[in-house]
């Protein structure tokens, strides 16, 4: 069930409430059983390990291949510092091309098969970059024959790796064991959400604090708990999670200290739901939770130099390299159908300030007649190669100018036309706040949810959009970049 905005506790939260004090006992460092936080974002301990044992296999693979192509053509291999640059450069490569392929999302984690033919693909394009180097800079790559020893010795051993893992490996071993203290409709969301078999955690307890808002029948009462802290540290729970439906005067301050005391973190439930998701959860969201919580941080600021900069330099590189692409398809569009090769159409920028967009139309020239309108699943508006365009986001490569103009960045929410802002504003709360970063041709929300065609679409999607503009850092940004070449490839949701 969702909660109602309109009960919403004013922005000052007053003294002894739920929101105000509750970020006092919030975990901000997790303990040792939660998800590795490496700049703002959350690695779940599976992906740590099998992206660790991935980047260690690869390591071998080049080392191996370096030997077997040095006795296949009679010469001695040399010292392991001479070779050590180029492996390491190899495997880098490969790595990151496992990461922008999927390779560690659920699915692959989940299903060895999954995982053996997005490592095909992920090595191949690996195998094509690294190619280039070495044509370009001869004395800095493999030999060709070496690195395709190297990708086939690292496709076996990769594929062997998650047979072996997916079978020795007890998944639920790294689950955190959560106690949720709650009972009504946030804590069924928590169950819900721990019964989806991509969960990392589990939960193994409930206490109903107050019955009027229980709904979970498995919950057990506040006083069959007894100590808190015991019952806690009995279960065996590396974790406390609040998830009360009353937010003023009804946080139990002693059991949460004799919890915490123990050394098991409390966390609030938004943060939680934050942590597990990727997004920021709005119907478990209060503006205190938001102005209290730990992200929106003015050190941002270097970050936003970095971003800058990075925009700059890639963007002309791109703008320069692409030039040829956009006049081709220009040209193609013009064949194609009816009217000028470029659409410009204006779009909500950093701030709410309006700006002009220019894409490779895709669609009809009366697309618009009425007004605008959500793209949909076999739009009849879409020309028939702006379908091809827009699955491979070829149509989006002109926008490379304003990111060199600075009203875009590569990496932001996806900007939206005025009509439609003003529309999401008045439904969605919190909507204005993804316009405090600047919008982009990629996301956190584009690669985490297809194309938004809805209200409903468009508010999980805010959710997503949230979660950037609180928690954005280089590091999120390179993720994102490098997960778009997996949207690009398997275009599931392009309209």
């Amino acid at each position: 069930a969702a909660v109602k905005f309109t009960d919403i506790s004013p922005l000052a939260p007053k003294p002894g409430s739920y929101s105000q004090v509750s970020r006092n006992f919030a975990e901000k460092e997790p303990g040792k059983s939660a998800m590795i936080r490496l700049f703002k974002h959350y690695i779940p301990h599976a992906v740590l390990l099998f992206g660790l044992c991935d980047l260690a296999l690869l390591l071998l693979a080049g080392d191996l291949a370096w030997h077997l192509r040095a006795i296949q053509i009679g010469i001695d291999a040399g010292l392991w510092t001479e070779r050590l640059p180029p492996i390491l450069g190899f495997a880098i490569v490969c790595w990151l091309s496992l990461v922008s392929i999927g390779l560690y999302s659920p699915e692959a984690l989940r299903s060895p098969r999954y995982a053996f033919a997005r490592s095909l693909v992920a090595l191949s394009v690996g195998g094509v970059a690294l190619a280039v180097v070495d044509f370009a800079l001869p004395t800095m790559g493999f030999w060709r024959s070496t690195l395709l020893y190297a990708l086939g010795l690292a496709a076996v051993l990769i594929g062997l790796a998650r047979v072996i893992l997916s079978h020795a490996v007890d998944r639920d071993r790294f689950k955190r064991r959560v106690v949720v203290l709650g009972a009504g409709s946030r804590a069924a969301r928590l169950k819900a959400l721990a019964e989806h078999p991509d969960s990392g955690f589990a939960i193994v307890g409930y206490i109903a604090m107050n019955e009027a808002h229980r709904i979970l029948p498995e919950a057990i009462g506040r006083d069959q708990a007894g100590d808190l802290g015991e019952y806690v540290t009995r279960l065996k729970a590396t974790e406390l999670v609040l998830a009360l439906e009353e937010r003023r005067n009804a946080l139990p301050l002693a059991d949460l200290l004799r919890v915490r005391t123990r050394g098991i973190p409390v966390q609030e439930v938004s943060s939680f739901l934050e942590r597990e998701t990727g997004r920021v959860d709005l119907d478990t969201l209060n503006p205190s939770w938001l102005i209290f919580s730990d992200g929106f941080s003015a050190g941002r600021r270097w970050s936003s130099i970095a971003k800058r900069g990075f925009d700059i330099l890639v963007g002309a590189i791109l703008l320069s390299l692409s030039l040829p692409v956009i006049a081709l398809f220009a040209v193609l569009v013009k064949l194609d159908s009816k009217g000028p090769a470029f659409f410009w159409q204006q779009r909500v920028g950093l701030y709410g300030r309006p700006f002009w967009v220019v894409k490779l139309r895709s669609m009809r020239t009366d697309a618009e007649k009425d007004g605008a309108k959500w793209a949909c699943e076999n739009d009849p508006r879409i020309t028939r190669l702006g379908r091809f365009i827009r699955k491979v986001r070829i149509d989006e490569l002109p926008q490379t100018w304003s990111v060199l103009k600075g009203e875009m960045s590569f990496v932001g929410p996806r900007p939206e036309v005025p009509h439609f802002v003003n529309d999401l504003e008045d439904k969605l709360p919190y909507y204005a706040e993804r316009h405090m970063v600047k919008p982009g041709i990629t996301g956190w929300a584009q690669i985490n949810f297809p194309y938004g065609a809805s209200i409903e679409d468009s508010r999980h999607k805010l959710e997503y959009d949230l979660y950037y503009a609180k928690n954005y850092t280089p590091f999120l940004d390179l993720l994102i970049l490098l997960q778009t070449l997996r949207v690009i490839l398997f275009p599931a949701g392009a309209r």
